[in-house]
């Protein structure tokens, strides 16, 4: 191409996202096979092979590998193709109908995470329809199982294939494009450079049980229950800060206005121990509040199903995250046990696997996802964030990747969109999507 003529348009990735959910990958069970079909039908018609492989034929992980110009190491791009569930919700708009309505994609992984597997399929379209290559190797990793724990997925790419991974040493996956609105004024973009994992426990509590036509008996394992549930709202677990949270808030310190700044250096040098939810929306003091700590939420109550019973047994299960680091899951039930007391019986349903590092380091290529952000939105404010939740990042990592959370998207300042994953009328905006897509391709184009 001469310097005269130019470039073909950049794909849009829209169309491709509203195929994707079109999809019904909802885990359980999954059902991910057609999703992945279609993703190697798109990277088929750019002349790109893919492999379809995994425990579970129905079930398969996608893996491509593009040829890059050898300028820059190999870079690994991986998302997820299965979604939460929507029963129990109420839709604005059908959940699986991919609609384009007043400029938004409404539909289940909207946000999570098929609005980013657009994004990646738009980028390398791209360099395809313009007849470039990427400055260095692109491994595509698109797995199924990710909403359940990666085993289908991620997990036994990992465990089972690892030298289709080898040599690579960065890895962009989810997580880190949603916007954050620590000032309604400001726009934060998000580069998910640590995450949290999951610890996932059942406790029993067990009582005098007996016929619900009398009242007054002691010791009933639901009057436990009321006091557990009531000591996990009223209790958090001990504040740690962490060397990816003090990056985090000393960088944000600098970006907020000076009473936030403020305090955010109090919690930094642990003059304070809680977030100041008087100064934040409500949100971020929730999401913020995340990172100070690990966290526990009862999520599934299981008892009799008799209702002139009253239950001798009563398990509740934990949705726990551990804060990264060094912090084993005998440290985190060491703090939930000051919090529910010594009497209730604990297991431990699921640890997530615990990465190498606690954060990667902040390198050129971390630098340089910083310079692309800053081109592409000069008043935008990159920050480096711990992920509260868990992704496959943790077992990339596993495998020596430096791994980031960067999906970008120019949202509305003070916009609200990532609160929508996993509920009711998720959406993005359908411009958010393309810049992300653009930023990528800027990315794959040049990077250290």
């Amino acid at each position: 191409m001469s310097q005269a003529e130019t470039p073909p348009p950049a794909v849009d990735p829209i169309p491709i996202l509203q195929r994707l959910i079109r999809f019904r990958s909802v885990n359980p069970p999954g059902d991910e096979r057609e999703c992945a079909e279609y993703v190697a039908e798109l990277l088929a018609g750019a002349g790109i092979e893919s492999e379809l492989l995994g425990p579970d034929p129905e079930r398969p992980n996608l893996v491509a590998r593009i040829p890059g110009r050898g300028e820059a190491p190999p870079l690994l791009l991986h998302a997820h193709s299965d979604v939460v569930p929507t029963g129990g919700q109420q839709w604005t708009h059908p959940p699986f109908d991919g609609l384009l309505i007043d400029g938004e994609v409404w539909g289940r992984g909207a946000i999570d995470m098929k609005g980013g597997l657009a994004m990646m399929l738009a980028a390398l379209l791209t360099l395809h329809q313009r007849g470039e290559a990427p400055a260095g190797d692109v491994v595509l990793a698109v797995v199924p199982d990710e909403e359940n724990g990666s085993r289908a997925g991620a997990g036994w790419l990992t465990a089972e294939r690892p030298d289709l991974f080898e040599g690579i040493p960065y890895a962009i996956g989810e997580d880190g494009g949603a916007a954050l609105t620590f000032r309604p004024d400001r726009r934060f973009h998000p580069v998910g450079v640590a995450e949290k994992r999951a610890c996932w426990l059942r406790l029993t509590l067990r009582g005098r049980g007996g016929h619900a036509s009398r009242q007054g008996w002691p010791d009933l394992a639901v009057h436990k229950l009321t006091d557990l549930l009531t000591a996990l709202r009223d209790q958090r677990l001990p504040t740690h800060i962490t060397p990816a949270l003090d990056r985090m808030l000393a960088e944000l310190s600098g970006a907020v206005d000076q009473e936030l700044a403020a305090e955010l250096t109090a919690l930094r040098k642990g003059e304070r121990s809680t977030v100041p939810y008087e100064l934040l929306d409500v949100a971020d003091a929730v999401y913020l509040d995340s990172l100070l700590r690990h966290t526990v939420n009862a999520t599934v109550i299981r008892t009799s199903d008799k209702i002139n019973m009253i239950p001798d047994e009563i398990t509740v299960d934990l949705d726990g995250r551990i804060l990264p680091g060094d912090f084993t899951v005998e440290d985190y039930i060491g703090e939930l046990r000051e919090v529910v007391g010594p009497e209730v019986e604990i297991e431990l349903l699921l640890e997530g696997s615990r990465t190498p590092k606690a954060e990667p380091e902040l390198s050129p290529f971390y630098e340089r996802l910083v310079e692309i952000l800053r081109e592409a939105d000069p008043e935008g404010v990159p920050l480096p964030v711990i992920t509260p939740a868990s992704t496959d990042a943790r077992l990339f990592a596993n495998l020596g990747m430096d791994c980031y959370g960067w999906l970008p998207m120019l949202l509305p300042a003070g916009s609200r969109y990532q609160d929508r994953m996993h509920d009711a009328d998720e959406r993005v905006p359908a411009d958010a999507v393309r810049f992300g897509a653009d930023c990528l391709y800027r990315l794959l184009g040049a990077h250290p």
